[in-house]
């Protein structure tokens, strides 16, 4: 692509390569690859035979910012096969070639793909030779020049924007932030597990407070993620991802609540628990009616606190999603 149509494209598009790594050291050959494709060039548009396009991509981090917002993604999806169908594909997808000769790869336009499999047509494509950063690139562009992301997914978007190579500054024009507004959305995808987002969605009504409540959880250690998972496990599928979000940050102030001053029991006669905010400890009297229970406990606690210990991990295993 020359570098005079780099004028041409959007304001997200013109962002990126003007503050790409490789900006200055480009050649017309390999100009801003992600970028061309979103506009690409009337001799890339080819007509494909569907069954010779394969899916790519790995999908946590490429539906995981693009597409978790899908709750009408059936009538949606009715929909542009209808319009498909009456009027013919108007927007081609964008592949590139495959390993193996003679296939493709999609990177963005499943949706239409799919569609024109179904009615057996073939599908217009822009066919471009995209590196797999490129490609990751590109598709956020496409996305998010569409339609506008939830904070969840402008947040999972700078990160893979970032990790395609670009720097902060580049983010933050994609997606017309200020330093703090990158920060801000940093500390989700810093510290809540990226399959924990997947699992919650886009959440499209929720903004930065509900999505930096659940990143605190997270670094304050109040869940883990085989934590949230359990959790978001048991709630209703049919749930709204705003819904499911807000549940889980219920649940976890729930199990954390602790009452604000300590309290004492005693189980058996002669043993006190006394639990406060920061000890629990237990006191037993080795005279009186339990005297006898007394020893024994004194003899067997090691064992029993290490059992019961033993017991404990087997049903919580540690956290190795984040370090």
């Amino acid at each position: 692509m020359a570098r005079k149509s780099l004028n041409e494209l959007s304001g997200i598009a013109k962002a990126i390569a003007d503050s790409s790594p490789q900006a200055k050291d480009r050649t017309a050959k390999t100009s801003a690859p992600a970028l061309g494709a979103l506009q690409g060039s009337l001799t890339a548009i080819r007509e494909l035979d569907p069954d010779l396009i394969d899916d790519w991509g790995p999908k946590d981090r490429l539906d995981g910012f693009t597409t978790v917002n899908s709750e009408d993604e059936d009538d949606g999806f009715r929909s542009l096969k209808s319009s498909i169908e009456e009027g013919g594909q108007q927007v081609p997808i964008l592949v590139r070639k495959s390993g193996t000769a003679g296939r493709f790869e999609v990177i963005y336009g499943r949706r239409r793909l799919r569609a024109c499999r179904e009615l057996d047509l073939k599908v217009r494509a822009n066919v471009q030779d995209l590196d797999d950063a490129a490609a990751l690139l590109a598709k956020g562009l496409e996305n998010a020049a569409r339609r506008n992301l939830s904070f969840y997914e402008k947040a999972r978007f700078s990160a893979v924007i970032q990790a395609a190579g670009h720097d902060t500054k580049t983010v933050r024009q994609v997606l017309s932030l200020s330093a703090s507004g990158l920060s801000h959305l940093t500390k989700v995808t810093d510290n809540i597990p990226e399959d924990v987002g997947d699992r919650i969605g886009a959440a499209p009504k929720s903004g930065r407070p509900k999505w930096t409540a659940l990143a605190e959880a997270f670094i304050a250690k109040k869940v883990n993620a085989s934590a949230a998972f359990a959790m978001l496990s048991k709630l209703d599928t049919a749930l709204s991802s705003d819904d499911r979000l807000e549940h889980l940050l219920r649940e976890i102030a729930r199990r954390g609540a602790r009452p604000s001053e300590g309290r004492e029991v005693t189980p058996v006669a002669g043993v006190t628990i006394k639990s406060g905010r920061a000890t629990i400890a237990m006191s037993i009297k080795r005279a009186g009616e339990n005297a006898a229970f007394a020893e024994w406990l004194d003899r067997e606690l090691e064992d029993i606190i290490k059992k019961s210990y033993q017991e404990f991990t087997a049903v919580n295993p540690e956290d190795d999603t984040r370090g």
